[in-house]
């Protein structure tokens, strides 16, 4: 709308274009600006806006998973023994319901109070912003951000939806969510939403929420339901607790076993270790799709990380620890690929099961042959079928093992069968390799016959062909004072030929021989075919209270042709019985502080405030140049809504509220932002609501999903829960203010007119590109060319379909862009 403006010096300026298109702005001191010049500070102003919605959206979320993480009391029987109960603390909210309720109105509360606030706002009529804005974050979330974190992933490594009854139920939802827009504006009362259909769409909402819950307990697999993951973990291992009675985050010989791998590292104070150990923990931990997006939110503002993030000095030697666990991560990744048909022990079930009697096999490469066992349990009065393949892991089939591909018969009464596989000694100096062999059924045997937990097991072919290395197991080990003898380990690899020797002795550290152990100087002999031996050194206990303590003890002088290995030297430490309880209690709680820093519940308005106004929420040691940046832009922000009530507070219903309120004011003020430049530069504000505002509330989003699909071990959290997103979105975002305005209009006796238009086309389009979406994710769940996984694998299909991802959601932007300006011809 085009209005004449005359200053307050009777100077009359050029037209106050653009002058009627919000609630709240324009201000009157515009009027004589360039359009120019007032189009880019709309700009900037629109995307500060979109920092502030991050920030208030960060501390929104942070109230939800206060809400959500709240626990209750359970008893259980004790599988240890009989008639006892464990009192065990587990979730109140179920995880799907919570993303599908607190969590996607958390992460779309801009989109559903835009739609909100626009119908209200223009008298209950309806606007192409709010629903534009809808179908547009759509699109992004489902092609850019699945685009994104499919090629995230580094080479080789893949992510699978867990819950995948839950994502089909969503994207069926997700899909026909949008159907039924158009369906409703286009063909059963055109241009009309009635009251019924308003109905229809906001009671979709809980629908979704109630299918989703039964498809995660398996109600349409199977008439038990399911108990939680989470609470069969807690009654197998209850947690630790502290002396003050607090449940621990970790247990306490994962502690000592970390403080073994750590190695030669003395010079590391104790907040140090405790530090690593909080880390790996962090790294670990279970999280939230809540817990992500916050951390999504945080990156781009420079705020607290929900990640433990180490100093360079110390990352250094995590990242060494770490690489040291390369081959163990192998092995669950390869079962985490081929085992994902095991099926869970029954006690009721009437059928046999059978597997593996253990899952791994170490065999010299000259016995030619390693013979696996497969028993059975449970009814042994019929034949059972199952098949036995072999899959590649280091070592090669053909070259280094004789591949297996076979089906195999245990007779009836037969409890137990061996099958040989034969490998290759080709008497040439190799390292040691594996191969996996995996057990199955064929088909049309699950009806007597299931698969026990033991279904992939991991042979290791050592190599024989050379004399081989030796070395230290590890490079440190703790004993206490009165243990007697301290065992350390040596370890023969990479050649196990021929009978070798090494001699060793021990050296003063800070231990005296003779006072605080017996010295030593032997030598340690392998017999052929030998990978390890024992060395004992006996510990004196002299009953006085000391402090820790340490010698070494060396090899040296390999004789047969062996070498040394890279850990020719362990330290031993002595530690005081006593100062060992001490030292372990001391760091668990060091720990266990470090771990509590990562919460993101708030407990004081002062915390708040000092999170706020600090880079990093205060962590300068590992602040980087973008923390800085970001904290610098969103300053202002912060400090603003450091007034909202810290999440301690009434359970963190109370930030939910406020925090929800200061979400609906910057998002009205948006909407006037988004319209306003719209209207300056030119763009209808269905094209500004499905590019600029969408991208602008999605942005967050797209963070969190990056590092859940990074962090995580499932894609549940990083595409899994878009779908979801997308549905309610719809049934909440457009269902809710269809319905207010509708009882509104029909009080008065008169249809709520909602224009189809651009909408109907914009729906239409996202709705094919949503179906070719949808079947590239199928294909590649069921696909080896794609590493049968929603995210990463090979990287040239990855990126192609990274690639086709984002031509989707182009080919988006300029039909919908060309449909709205008249060049492609569309009748709703």
């Amino acid at each position: 709308m085009l209005d004449e403006h005359t200053n307050s010096t009777g100077v009359s300026c050029e037209r106050f274009r653009c002058s009627a298109r919000g609630l709240i702005l324009p201000f009157g001191i515009e009027a004589c600006m360039p359009i120019k010049l007032r189009a880019t500070l709309y700009f900037i102003f629109l995307l500060y806006l979109f920092l502030g919605i991050a920030i208030i959206a960060d501390i929104f979320m942070s109230s939800i998973e206060t809400i959500t993480s709240k626990r209750r009391k359970i008893r259980y029987p004790d599988p240890g023994e009989k008639d006892k109960y464990l009192t065990v603390e587990v979730r109140t909210w179920n995880d799907t319901v919570a993303n599908l309720t607190l969590m996607a109105l958390g992460s779309s509360s801009p989109e559903i109070l835009l739609s909100i606030i626009e119908i209200i706002g223009n008298r209950f009529e309806a606007g192409e912003l709010g629903p534009g804005t809808i179908v547009g974050s759509a699109a992004y979330n489902l092609l850019m951000i699945s685009a994104l974190c499919i090629s995230s992933i580094s080479a080789t490594e893949t992510r699978r939806i867990k819950l995948y009854s839950v994502f089909m139920i969503t994207s069926f939802f997700g899909f026909f969510a949008y159907i039924w827009m158009f369906i409703v504006l286009s063909v059963i009362s055109k241009d009309v939403v009635d009251l019924w259909e308003a109905v229809i769409t906001f009671l979709l909402f809980p629908l979704v929420v109630i299918l989703a819950y039964l498809a995660e307990k398996n109600f349409f697999a199977s008439k038990k339901i399911d108990m939680d993951e989470e609470e069969q973990t807690l009654i197998l291992t209850p947690p630790e607790h502290d002396e003050s009675g607090s449940p621990r985050n970790f247990r306490k010989d994962e502690l000592l076993q970390f403080l073994r791998d750590l190695g030669q590292t003395t010079h590391l104070s104790l907040e140090d270790k405790a530090q690593l150990f909080a880390a790996k923990l962090s790294e670990s931990m279970h999280r939230s799709r809540m817990q992500y997006r916050i951390q999504g939110a945080r990156m781009l503002t420079g705020g607290k990380s929900l990640f433990l993030n180490l100093p360079d000095k110390l990352q250094e030697i995590y990242s060494e620890v770490h690489n040291r666990d390369s081959i163990a991560e192998h092995r669950a990744s390869m079962a985490s690929k081929l085992g994902d048909d095991e099926e869970d022990t029954d006690a009721d079930d009437p059928r046999s099961l059978i597997e593996f009697s253990t899952t791994s096999y170490a065999i010299l490469e000259h016995e030619q042959r390693v013979t696996l066992k497969v028993k059975r349990r449970g009814p042994i009065d019929f034949d059972v079928r199952f098949r036995l393949d072999t899959i590649d892991g280091t070592a090669t089939a053909g070259e280094d093992y004789v591949k297996l591909s076979e089906e195999f018969k245990m007779e009836r009464g037969q409890q137990e069968k061996r099958i040989t596989i034969h490998v290759i000694d080709d008497n040439q100096w190799e390292p040691d390799e594996t191969f996996f062999v995996k057990i199955s059924l064929p088909e049309g045997e699950e009806a007597r016959t299931r698969l026990g937990s033991k279904t992939i097991a991991l042979v290791t072919i050592i190599n024989d062909d050379e004399p081989g290395v030796i070395e230290f197991e590890e490079p440190i080990t703790l004993v206490k004072e009165s243990i007697g003898k301290a065992e350390i380990k040596l370890v023969r690899v990479n050649g196990a030929d021929g009978r070798v020797s090494v001699h060793y002795r021990t050296k003063d550290i800070d231990a005296i021989a003779t006072r605080d152990y017996e010295p030593a100087q032997s030598e340690v002999i392998f017999e052929h075919g030998e990978i390890s031996k024992i060395i004992a050194i006996p510990i004196i206990n002299d009953l006085e209270a000391e402090k820790d303590e340490s010698f070494a003890v060396e090899i040296y002088d390999p004789t047969g042709g062996a070498q040394l290995g890279k850990h020719t030297r362990t330290v031993v430490t002595i530690i005081n019985d006593d100062d060992y309880k001490t030292m372990a209690n001391r760091m668990a709680s060091l720990v266990q502080v470090d771990m509590d820093k990562l919460s993101v519940t708030k407990t004081s308005w002062g915390q708040q405030f000092q999170d706020a106004m600090n880079v990093n929420g205060g962590d300068l040691e590992t602040a980087k140049f973008g923390h800085y940046v970001g904290h610098a832009l969103s300053f202002f922000w912060k400090v603003l809504f450091a007034f909202v009530p810290p999440t301690a507070m009434a359970g963190g219903w109370l930030t939910f509220f406020v925090s929800l309120f200061f979400i609906a004011l910057l998002t009205a003020v948006v909407g006037d932002v988004a319209a306003i430049f719209g209207c300056l530069v030119g763009l209808k504000d269905s094209i500004t609501a499905i590019s600029f505002v969408a991208l602008g509330t999605s942005l967050p989003d797209t963070f969190a999903s990056m590092i859940a699909a990074k962090n995580s071990k499932t894609a549940d959290d990083a595409i899994g829960n878009v779908t979801g997103s997308n549905s309610v979105n719809v049934f909440l975002g457009l269902g809710l203010p269809w319905l207010v305005a509708a009882i509104y209009w029909e009080s008065k006796n008169l249809p709520f007119t909602v224009k189809a238009g651009d909408l109907s086309f914009s729906v239409l389009v996202f709705s094919i590109c949503c179906v070719l979406g949808m079947l590239v994710l199928i294909l590649r769940r069921y696909l080896s060319v794609f590493g049968k996984a929603e995210l990463g694998g090979p990287a040239i299909p990855k990126y192609l379909c990274s690639v086709f991802f984002v031509l989707l959601w182009i080919v988006y932007l300029a039909l919908s862009s060309l449909q709205a300006y008249g060049y492609i011809k569309w009748q709703s």
